[in-house]
């Protein structure tokens, strides 16, 4: 396909990472540049961890997780500019984010059940997205998109990853306990991520890899726009 074919193909950039790594930060900075659709998948996971705890299923119980996997309508927005996340037309892009939902939310992704049927929405959001789509989570360039156009994938040291993350929440207003806790939960969950027999989180072989422990946010959207635009046939809007 030539540079002029590219250019009228609908795009698919899969970034992926550890927890930390600024795969939500860059991807909607990359989306917003270039005029491309979004998607959070880790949200879709939180949100769906979300409702089970709501509705009192026992998330360490793959059986019932799997049979409840069905239930909830999860609605993810795709604008950059504002993405959203709804579960049975909740907006619950707040209660997503709280330490029992982040806590809980890898033994839930794990289940084959609850990932199938996510991956169905995600690859349905690329499908409607006009341009093209930024898609971040833990399996996009191995499973959920292996045929991307651009597949990225980003980490950065253990210790950069847990001074980002305890930033970002004392920005939110989080209590000190909170982030510590939150902050030592990094590693569990990437061990937990990246052992799951269910799509582990994993380098893509034909992945660009992309250590952000040194660079600046504005180096590493640079960066991977850059590589979007080259690949694609596509310009900054």
């Amino acid at each position: 396909m030539d540079t002029a074919d590219r250019a009228h193909a609908p795009v698919v950039v899969a970034i992926d990472g550890p927890s930390g790594s600024g795969k939500s930060t860059v991807s909607r900075a990359v989306a917003a540049r270039l005029g491309l659709s979004f998607l959070d998948t880790g949200a879709m996971y939180r949100a769906m961890t979300w409702w089970m705890l709501a509705n009192e299923v026992d998330v360490e119980d793959a059986e019932a997780v799997a049979v409840a996997c069905g239930k909830p309508v999860i609605v993810s927005g795709t604008d950059a500019d504002g993405p959203t996340i709804t579960v049975d037309g909740q907006d619950v892009s707040g209660p997503i984010r709280g330490p029992e939902v982040t806590a809980k939310v890898s033994a839930v992704a794990a289940v084959p059940s609850v990932r199938a049927r996510l991956v169905e929405l995600q690859r349905g959001c690329a499908e409607v997205a006009e341009r093209g789509i930024v898609a971040e989570g833990r399996d996009m360039g191995t499973v959920v998109f292996p045929d991307a156009t651009v597949k990225v994938f980003l980490t950065a040291s253990e210790r950069a990853r847990a001074e980002r993350r305890a930033a970002e929440l004392r920005a939110k207003g989080v209590d000190e306990a909170t982030i510590t806790a939150m902050a030592a939960d990094l590693a569990r969950r990437d061990a937990a991520d990246s052992s799951r027999e269910t799509a582990p989180l994993a380098q893509a072989a034909d992945a660009v890899l992309v250590d952000t422990s040194d660079l600046t946010l504005e180096q590493v959207i640079d960066r991977i726009a850059a590589l979007v635009e080259e690949r694609a046939g596509l310009s900054s809007v």
